[in-house]
């Protein structure tokens, strides 16, 4: 599928870095350093605008590395780019390390996956099916 996407920055097109991956790395576009404190968030410019079919979102979504080695992430995970948007893509980066981190232009960020998406009509209804889950939410399993 061919996908038309709007590049006003110095930076390559977003591509795949291995035969299968699933996510395209997104860089930075910033023509002066940022400076992200500890537990400072800060939008962060791409560069990029994509023209998606209907049915089709950008799911934004951190680069693992950046996550694990430099508690650097994603905060709205995943962040959701719907077909009808048409303005820059921004990635909404935190620090959750106890050391500031620098981010320049090229630096690849976050990753982005493209995924079909389905539309519901939403039905009114007085009881759900049963099913052995049940309502049992968050932890209800235990660990072991």
């Amino acid at each position: 599928m061919e996908v038309k996407i709007v590049n006003k920055s110095t930076n390559p097109l977003p591509n795949y870095e291995t035969e299968l991956s699933a996510g395209m790395d997104l860089r930075a576009f910033c023509p002066e350093p940022m400076e992200l404190k500890p537990l400072e968030r800060a939008m962060v410019p791409t560069g990029l605008f994509i023209e998606l079919p209907a049915g089709f979102e950008a799911q934004v979504r951190p680069r693992s590395g950046l996550a694990a080695k430099k508690g650097v992430t994603v905060l709205n995970s995943p962040g959701t780019i719907d077909a009808d948007y048409r303005g820059e893509i921004k990635v909404i980066l935190v620090n959750l390390s106890n050391e500031t981190f620098q981010i320049q232009s090229g630096d690849r960020i976050a990753q982005m996956v493209i995924a079909r998406h389905e539309r519901i009509t939403p039905v009114a209804a007085d009881m759900l099916g049963e099913t052995q889950r049940g309502a049992g939410g968050f932890g209800h399993t235990g660990v072991k």
